[in-house]
């Protein structure tokens, strides 16, 4: 279905959310039409984006919609129950879900569970679902909409859950930036002067990018902890190994767009300041990994949020020789440092994944971690 009748259909005027792969012909679609504005913003997390609905019906009595993959049903659910719901304020919303890990459809590990609970989990909400597939026509969707319209009426919310390749759009959408470096150009310079430290990298392609390095380089994978889910939670769990690995240097590999989704993080790691800690992010401004739509980190200094959090070493830098003074300095620094690395939005199109399952690079990690 094209992404012009399902929007038609909603008659929506005011969309926000977090951005998903399989969304990317709708996310696309707000991006070219409306941008960022008082029709459509991209949140910081899923939750968020449910808050931001809820001001915009207060202001207007319209109901908005909320788009996101559904990892991001979880940041939605005390929003959903505590504050939508119609035993609260009863504020209608029209969510829009990515069903990444549809049962039966091949997936990446991180989205098999949530992919099998996802319906159950907006049900046990109390919010009724509609899914849409490559079948479905404009017909049956308007049908949907108009079941869903007396539900809206009374305060309650309701969900269309999208599988891969349900949605089209054709005009094409470029996303950019002014910078060289490459991210997995970045992630070869941490890996060189971090040695043997480990490393936790986040989800998305930055992972996957840290894998192909050790892979090409052949210095084994146990130093990594690749956090293949759990967007903006990489450096609370490397926070976690570095207050208890002391001795260890621990290195973050953070992006833009998780360390947004969970900022709350750096003020917490700059209060307790763990002085083995260096906390990376590689700021595209953009989430890359699922299309290229932008982020809030364009218009925000990355660098003078963590020194207010407290971090004691900040630094941004935008070419390989200032990364790599950066990164020297870090390893030998024993304080809290800071490494925000300015880069361009794009991966190769051949970038594969871990060959290793998450249990597995799971107790490798553990296994080395032991002998730090």
């Amino acid at each position: 279905m094209e992404v012009s009748k399902l929007i038609e259909i909603l008659d929506v005027s005011f969309y926000t959310g977090v951005p998903d792969s399989l969304l990317k012909p709708f996310c696309d679609y707000l991006m070219h039409e409306f941008g960022i504005g008082r029709r459509h913003i991209i949140a910081a997390n899923e939750g968020s984006s449910a808050a931001l609905a809820a001001g915009y019906h207060l202001a207007t009595g319209k109901i908005p919609a909320v788009y996101m993959q559904n990892s991001g049903i979880g940041n939605i659910i005390n929003p959903a129950a505590s504050l939508l719901h119609p035993k609260v304020y009863g504020i209608p919303c029209i969510f829009i879900v990515g069903w990444r890990g549809e049962p039966g459809v091949h997936d990446e590990p991180q989205h098999i569970y949530q992919g099998e609970i996802t319906v159950k989990l907006l049900e046990d909400m109390e919010i009724k679902t509609f899914i849409v597939d490559s079948k479905t026509t404009p017909e049956e969707l308007r049908k949907a909409m108009e079941a869903f319209r007396p539900l809206l009426a009374i305060g309650k919310s309701v969900a269309f859950v999208v599988k891969k390749g349900a949605l089209q759009y054709t005009e094409k959408v470029t996303y950019s930036n002014e910078y060289s470096m490459s991210r997995e150009e970045i992630i070869g310079h941490i890996t060189k002067i971090s040695g043997t430290d480990p490393i936790v990298s986040t989800t998305g392609k930055a992972s996957r990018e840290l894998f192909e390095n050790r892979e090409t380089m052949q210095t084994g994978h146990q130093y990594d902890f690749l956090t293949v889910g759990s967007m903006g939670h990489a450096s609370s769990i490397a926070l976690g190994i570095a207050l208890n690995k002391q001795d260890t240097k621990v290195w973050c590999v953070d992006g833009d767009g998780a360390a947004l989704m969970h900022m709350g993080a750096m003020a917490v790691i700059g209060s307790i300041k763990p002085n083995n800690l260096v906390h990376i992010v590689i700021n595209n401004e953009a989430h890359e990994t699922v299309g290229g739509m932008p982020t809030a980190a364009s218009k925000i200094n990355l660098a003078s949020i963590a020194e207010g959090c407290g971090y004691q070493s900040v630094i941004c830098v935008d070419s390989p020789a200032a990364l790599d003074e950066a990164l020297k300095a870090a390893k030998s620094l024993q304080t809290l440092c800071f490494i925000e690395v300015k880069c361009s939005i794009g991966a190769r199109t051949d970038l594969g994944r871990p060959t290793t399952t998450a249990k597995e690079n799971k107790e490798n990690f553990m296994e080395y971690l032991q002998k730090k």
